[in-house]
């Protein structure tokens, strides 16, 4: 069986890359790292079963189910059997997540949600409607009839919207943390963490304020989220990293210090191995391939709450 066939290079469109790119998934009983990509993910599993590692965290994953990754994020598979299906891949020069959040991207609820768990389950309705979508974008991107950049960019944005009604407890809501939070303790860790994480970088601080041990609180959440209460934390310092060196021009010095970092090369060295590349090269290379335009957007705040709840002014 074939390995997992993923384009594991950075999206350059100046090499003539496509911007949404589809390829089959096939994935042997035994572990898989795909290759970094500065593209969304998504994976359609439409058979299979097993686990997978996005970053330090972990879930189940089965049959009829979509699976979103975040560009630069580390991703490991082990199947319990093989697996098959789908990938699409976008880069956000198509279709920026972060600028569409309220509309299709839904940032913080299909991605770029610390606390949630990125996948959603398919029934048969909502299967078949996906399998089509993704037939129509993998024809267009075969066939290349006039505007087909175009049909492919919406039927993305159709499949993106049927997964955030699925996945949404609300059909329209895009909100953080809108499902997955099953456990009271882990809505107020989330809003101290919002409220805090410039600050304070401890599990044991967090935990402190919720009168728990460092041990309960790591329980809970790894029961619920699949992950620990300091990846939580340096996910959510990563998401204001990775705005700031993209839509500002704010030196790497003044973003480390921003949240919390006196020692750059501290807050550099987390970042490469996070992401597998300097804060530098991030800044740098997306910038070059976007034409500068990531650096015309609004840049107050990575948008993955609701206005209101803010806090990364």
């Amino acid at each position: 069986m074939a390995k997992l066939n993923v384009i594991g290079d950075l999206y350059d469109p100046r090499s003539g890359d496509q911007a949404i790119r589809t390829q089959c998934l096939r994935l042997d009983a035994k572990p898989s790292d795909p290759a970094r990509s500065n593209c969304f993910s998504i994976y359609f599993i439409e058979s299979g079963t097993g686990t997978f590692w996005a970053d330090a965290s972990s879930f189940a994953f089965g049959p009829s189910s979509l699976l979103f990754f975040v560009p630069y994020q580390h991703i490991r598979f082990v199947p319990d059997s093989a697996v098959f299906g789908e990938v699409i891949q976008f880069h956000a020069n198509f279709l920026c997540v972060e600028t569409f959040h309220s509309e299709v991207g839904c940032s913080g609820i299909l991605f770029n949600d610390p606390y949630g768990i990125p996948v959603v389950q398919l029934d048969e309705r909502s299967k078949l409607d996906v399998s089509n979508l993704i037939e129509r974008i993998r024809k267009e991107q075969s066939e290349q009839n006039l505007a087909f950049g175009e049909v492919m960019l919406a039927c993305l944005k159709v499949l993106l919207i049927f997964a955030a009604r699925l996945k949404s407890p609300e059909a329209g809501t895009c909100e953080v943390g809108a499902v997955d939070l099953r456990h009271p303790v882990l809505a107020q860790l989330r809003d101290l963490i919002e409220e805090n994480y410039h600050s304070l970088h401890s599990p044991a601080e967090y935990a402190e304020r919720l009168h728990l041990t460092p041990k309960t609180l790591g329980r809970i959440v790894r029961e619920h989220l699949g992950t620990t209460p300091t990846d939580l934390i340096r996910n959510r310092l990563l998401i204001h990293a990775k705005w700031q060196l993209l839509h500002t021009l704010k030196p790497v010095k003044e973003i480390s210090r921003e949240i919390g970092f006196s020692d750059e090369l501290y807050f550099s060295r987390m970042f490469k191995k996070a992401t597998g590349f300097s804060p530098i090269f991030f800044r740098e290379f997306e910038t070059e391939i976007r034409g500068g335009s990531n650096l015309s957007m609004f840049s107050a705040h990575p948008p993955i709450l609701r206005p209101a709840a803010a806090s990364d002014t």
